[in-house]
């Protein structure tokens, strides 16, 4: 039964029940456009400098990863990227907004304007030749995770769940939506830095 079909619809108590799916499910799977019970509240304190709001998030989200490399979960990776490429795994990392606002600065501090177009299924941010993360410190959380098998699957949840929630509150902040693929993520980041 999929998450918007009727057992959703069933489910009174709206927050409980986003609460309870973010436990079952993978969370950056559930956005607005998902699943009917996430609903994105606009945020009264957002400002009116959206340069501000940009640069507060992405000193959030690096704040976020700070953390994750001063305590990593043990994982298994050895830059093998079977990860960075998507046809192999079969998933493509979706991005809140203040992670694509904080990548899409990586890209640009790169010398880039935009994302390198792939048609091979890889990340657009892998090097063509050097099988390298053309923005390694400013590579996204679930890229930092290494959700393939490879590297040992995906985190328990309860591993990184206050990352996550931190995530979400600076996406809710910015006005996103919710998580967003990698490509269209970055891409929207990069024309709002313009």
């Amino acid at each position: 039964m999929g998450l918007g079909q009727c057992a959703c619809v069933r489910i009174r108590n709206l927050e409980h029940a986003r609460i309870n799916i973010a436990k079952t499910f993978h969370l950056s799977s559930l956005t607005p456009h998902t699943c009917p019970l996430i609903v994105r509240k606009r945020n009264p304190h957002k400002t009116s400098d959206p340069r501000r709001d940009t640069e507060e998030a992405v000193a959030g989200v690096r704040q976020i990863y700070a953390e994750l490399k001063a305590n990593p979960p043990e994982r298994n990776c050895t830059l093998q990227t079977e990860c960075c490429r998507f046809q192999i795994t079969g998933q493509t990392p979706v991005l809140t907004k203040g992670e694509a606002l904080t990548a899409a600065k990586a890209v640009r501090s790169a010398g880039r304007k935009e994302l390198p177009k792939r048609d091979d299924g890889a990340c657009p941010l892998l090097h063509p030749y050097t099988s390298r993360c053309m923005i390694y410190e400013g590579r996204p959380f679930g890229c930092r995770t290494h959700f393939c098998e490879a590297a040992g699957g995906p985190y328990s949840r309860r591993e990184v769940s206050d990352w996550i929630r931190r995530l979400e509150e600076i996406d809710e902040r910015l006005g996103g939506d919710g998580g967003r693929d990698i490509t269209v993520a970055i891409r929207d980041a990069l024309e709002d830095l313009k």
